[in-house]
């Protein structure tokens, strides 16, 4: 007889994998019988739209398409409760699944067409090991049914839609629940990646939810997070295309859905809202601070893709005084600092910017522990990655390789972002 299995959702640096498989046994047993080689683990990734499995690229550089299908290794095996939490007897086997950066085979996203969507994960798990005990055995189960799953990190977030009636927008947000008179708002502005129209992949195709993480709360003394999507891309000027002119057409449409959020939620404090976002929403942070100076407490794109060319002088002056910190990765090969970030920055310099910095890495490796290249050293993702330590709050060090101070004190990039406000700006250099 088939059987139903369940499955436990992490949002990783490298967006939501499938990280556990919890399967109902028959009878409970004693942890010590499962080992990593009880069970096998099969899957097909296949779309929710047509339910074929999809052709993927290994790597946004190749060409060659590969269907996303193959087993999965699982790394750890143990008795749990049904939520997949481990114990020495129970009547559930949950097994750990390695996250793997190459086929990426348990991730619930992938990039089909223009952006990144969630896929299903069609597993086909099959005992190989028999599980003997003093008094049964157990053997030849196998588990194909898909009964449901869990995604602890997204708990408090909400998809909702503005109002503007020329272009409304959706966005997800999570909304603190620390007692506090009024709490910051923290912006998040995803890449080209992640528009379309599943609101949810704008705060968990990379790892946005770490803002909402009871770490990252705590700096801020709780604070709401707003995630917007577009249809297409921040980009877009109306063309359809990428733009080279610095424009978008979503400018108007994010200011009114960002007031309409303050206004529905008096609690936020107008003097503390920051903006930020990766790639194509670096571009838009630096275009909303630019076309609205003094409306954002602080800035903090993360390899922006605003070209320097297309900022005015008057542009520089006018945002000199907005508190920024930059992130890019000098092996970028998507947006290239040398025509974007850089200039720019060193334009803000050179105007007198009191406040603004600038992590500036060599390459973006993993720190987690999790993601291993095939020598299990490390893995090294793609340059334009730079948000992985971004939304870790990993950014410490200025472009000069020297720690960023705040009061005579090393703070990181939302230590620094959670101390800015519009009332009080301390000058850090």
């Amino acid at each position: 007889m088939n059987r139903s299995y369940m499955t436990a959702t992490e949002v990783t640096d490298y967006g939501p994998y499938i990280t556990k498989i919890i399967l109902p046994l028959s009878e409970s047993i004693k942890s010590e019988v499962l080992s990593e080689n009880t069970f096998n683990v099969y899957v097909e990734r296949r779309s929710k739209e047509t339910g074929e499995v999809l052709q993927l690229r290994k790597d946004w550089r190749s060409e060659e398409r590969y269907p996303s299908k193959g087993y999965c290794r699982v790394k750890n095996a143990y008795t749990s409760d049904g939520e997949g939490n481990k114990t020495e007897i129970g009547q559930f086997a949950t097994l750990e699944l390695e996250v793997e950066a190459i086929y990426r085979l348990n991730s619930e996203n992938a990039f089909v067409k223009e952006h990144n969507v969630y896929v299903f994960c069609d597993f086909r798990i099959t005992q190989v090991k028999e599980i003997q005990t003093d008094s049964f055995s157990i053997s030849g189960l196998v588990y194909d049914h898909f009964s449901g799953g869990r995604m602890e990190q997204i708990k408090g977030w909400v998809n909702s839609e503005s109002s503007y009636a020329e272009m409304p927008l959706r966005f997800g947000y999570f909304t603190p629940n620390m007692n506090k008179d009024k709490r910051p708002l923290i912006i998040w502005l995803h890449g080209a990646g992640e528009g379309g129209y599943d609101t949810s992949v704008a705060y968990t195709g990379n790892n946005v939810v770490n803002l909402s993480s009871e770490k990252i709360q705590g700096i801020f003394g709780g604070a709401y997070v707003l995630a917007p999507q577009v249809p297409t891309m921040w980009m877009d000027d109306g063309s359809g295309e990428y733009t080279l002119s610095g424009k978008s057409m979503y400018v108007k449409a994010l200011k009114a859905l960002i007031d309409e959020f303050i206004h529905l939620h008096s609690d936020i404090d107008t003097n503390r809202i920051y903006i930020g976002g990766c790639s194509n929403g670096g571009f838009m942070t630096m275009r909303m601070i630019i076309d609205y100076p003094g409306f954002f407490a602080a800035a903090y794109p993360v390899c922006e893709a605003l070209y320097d060319n297309v900022i005015t002088d008057q542009n520089i002056e006018d945002i000199k005084n907005t508190p920024i910190w930059f992130t890019h990765a000098k092996n970028d090969e998507v947006v290239k600092p040398e025509i974007t970030v850089i200039p720019t920055y060193e334009r803000l310099l050179e105007t007198g910017a009191p406040n603004v910095h600038f992590s500036y890495f060599d390459k973006v490796v993993d720190t987690s522990d999790i993601f291993k290249d095939n020598e299990g050293n490390p893995f090294e993702f793609f340059g334009h990655g730079t948000w992985i330590y971004m939304l870790k709050d990993e950014c410490r060090l200025d472009y000069d390789g020297s720690p960023v101070k705040e009061n005579g004190r090393d703070v990181t990039i939302l230590q620094w972002l959670a101390l800015q406000s519009k009332q009080i700006t301390v000058p850090n250099r």
